[in-house]
């Protein structure tokens, strides 16, 4: 039978057709469909476009053949590779009834900051010394319940006239940066009142990196630290001459145990112990993070009360960090002596170890190629590793530009009267990348411009010593923003929650949200100012945050550090907190 008999076309006699796959099929519009649309003489059917002919085949293939649990992984696949930008294309121009188009860069693979400013510039000016600033109404306290530090009261063994006698002494190697170093000093207290050790002052090793030589009683206060554990830890600045002879006056030759990172107390107890008491001292070097987060409170307590009360920096950084804080309250007298403290990590080594692109094209790339190689021989270029700085910046681990920081709050509402001070070490093309910030918020301090070269020489070449400038500045501010993680913010949110009443008071940015928002040069000021805004509140909401089983006390001390307060105390802090409100204290 000819193929276009089967459609009753050019023949009066009616022939039916093959039977359907389904019920479906039999009745209809598809049955109507089907018979107009297979006409090849006169009619509707002989007009048939070859589009109708595709949607055709498609609803056969889907229907007939049961072709949906083929058909859907396409299309999710090609929405998946459109929405990744491997298939995208954007609309050049439309001519002549001809679409022309090009092949759009993957997200993130391009740094279009710069133009997303050039956009907003404009709103951003019009908005200048406006009536309104996040400033003074970025933190909803009354929505959290008030915490008061209680770290004395929660370690059970206190009030001792005499500590018991000790078992031997404990010697430890504190490596790493400013906030490494504080980490691997609290442990080593915890566990020396874990072994009823006494504790020789830690030995500061030099970094590679930081490169520091400062000792303990160049950072921190020595006899503050040693008289404000007297009553829980016995520390010593110097081994007895008796221990030393021993070991030949050599503390290198004291057995050194190599301890796994994050042990738990028992561990220490069942391995460290027997050997302490046999040997009478014990070495323990490289000493980072040798203590498990989640230990008993007593072991948490000691912990918050080295970190917290017993570790205060030196004399000579607490006099000139003093200063630095005062003059940033006088310079915000038009704000009620607040301001916003930003870390920022937009040094070059962190530029290099992102693998992020910036838009230095290829003199940047071969910067970051050598910087890699000097600080991470051949790490970045073994085997098998792909370095991808679009997929990077997508999965929120490019470090923020100086740029990005400002257009984050300007949106979020911190007007160009704002102080900010920034804290960073040596900024990559710092003329480049800081101008566009100094450009949004003019009243912008560093610690080179808030102390005189003549206060800071002393400092200079301590990597460390000006880490604790910066900590102490951030520490005191209104608004903290932390942009690329690290000890540093984290210990600085953990302190500053000990200090406020349980509240980090800290913009803890989204930054996988920023890379999109930022990878749109055509987004729109009131869009990017409400999303900006949700994100400032949920900084709020998170800023009160408990300490988790696997979080660190030093960045959450609630409720191993502090207790709830009742509202009469709440009551009394905030009226003395109203009272002092233009007087600066500083203990650390």
């Amino acid at each position: 039978m000819h193929g276009l008999s089967r459609l009753g076309t050019g023949s009066n006699r009616s022939v039916s057709p093959s039977p359907p796959s389904s019920p479906r099929f039999r009745h209809g519009r598809y049955k109507n469909f089907s018979g107009a649309g297979g006409s090849a003489g006169g009619g509707r059917g002989g007009k048939q476009s070859a589009a109708d002919k595709i949607v055709f085949v498609l609803i056969s293939a889907v229907f007939r053949r049961k072709g949906v649990l083929l058909f859907a992984p396409l299309v999710y696949i090609s929405g998946m590779l459109l929405f990744m930008g491997t298939l995208g294309f954007d609309v050049v121009s439309l001519k002549n009834a001809v679409v022309v188009v090009h092949r759009r860069s993957p997200p993130g693979s391009v740094y279009r900051s710069p133009q997303v400013f050039q956009k907003l510039w404009p709103f951003m000016e019009a908005e200048s010394n406006a009536s309104y600033n996040a400033l003074m109404t970025a933190w909803n306290l009354k929505m959290h319940q008030g915490w008061k530090p209680c770290a004395s009261s929660i370690i059970s063994r206190t009030g001792f006239s005499e500590l018991p006698k000790s078992n031997g002494f404990l010697i430890i190697e504190a490596n790493g940066g400013l906030n490494q170093q504080r980490l691997s000093i609290c442990d080593a207290v915890a566990v020396a009142w874990l072994l009823n050790a006494t504790l020789l002052i830690p030995i500061f090793h030099l970094n590679s990196v930081w490169r520091d030589s400062s000792k303990f009683g160049d950072i921190f206060d020595e006899e503050f630290f040693v008289h404000a554990l007297k009553n829980h830890v016995n520390v010593v600045r110097e081994l007895p001459e008796d221990v030393l002879q021993r070991f030949d006056n050599n503390i290198s030759n004291i057995v050194n145990l190599r301890v796994k990172g994050w042990s738990s107390p028992a561990h220490y107890l069942q391995k460290v112990l027997p050997k302490l008491e046999a040997m009478g001292a014990v070495r323990i070097a490289p000493f980072s993070n040798r203590l498990a987060y989640s230990v008993s409170s007593n072991v948490q307590g000691l912990r918050c009360l080295s970190n917290f009360e017993a570790l205060r920096f030196s004399e000579p950084i607490r006099m000139l960090a003093g200063k630095m804080v005062e003059r940033m309250v006088k310079n915000s007298s038009h704000s009620g002596g607040k301001y916003v403290s930003v870390h920022l990590r937009f040094e070059m080594d962190m530029v290099a170890f992102s693998c992020c692109e910036y838009d230095g094209g290829e003199e940047e790339r071969h910067e970051m190629d050598i910087a890699r190689e000097r600080s991470w021989r051949g790490k970045f270029r073994r085997r098998g590793r792909v370095i991808r700085p679009g997929v990077n910046r997508m999965d929120g681990k490019c470090p923020l530009t100086p740029l990005e920081v400002g257009m984050m709050l300007r949106g979020m509402g911190f007007d160009n009267n704002t102080s900010v001070f920034v804290a960073a070490g040596n900024i990559y093309k710092a003329e480049k990348y800081m101008a566009p910030l100094k450009q949004m918020f003019p009243r912008l301090e560093t610690k080179d411009t808030l102390a005189t070269p003549e206060e800071l020489a002393p400092f200079k070449g301590h990597l460390s010593r000006l880490a604790a400038l910066d900590y102490t500045v951030c520490l005191h501010s209104e608004v903290f923003v932390t942009t690329q993680g690290g000890n540093f913010p984290h210990f600085l949110m953990g302190h500053r929650r000990y200090l406020y009443g349980g509240h980090a008071k800290t913009i803890k940015p989204d930054k996988r949200k920023l890379a999109l928002l930022f990878d749109n040069p055509h987004i729109r000021w009131e869009t990017f100012k409400r999303q900006m805004r949700d994100m400032l509140h949920h900084s709020d909401v998170k800023g009160g945050e408990v300490k988790k089983a696997s979080g660190s006390v030093y960045t959450f001390p609630m409720p191993d550090c502090m207790c709830k307060q009742t509202e009469e105390e709440e009551e009394e802090e905030e009226e003395e907190r109203n009272e002092n409100s233009n007087t600066t204290k500083l203990s650390y």
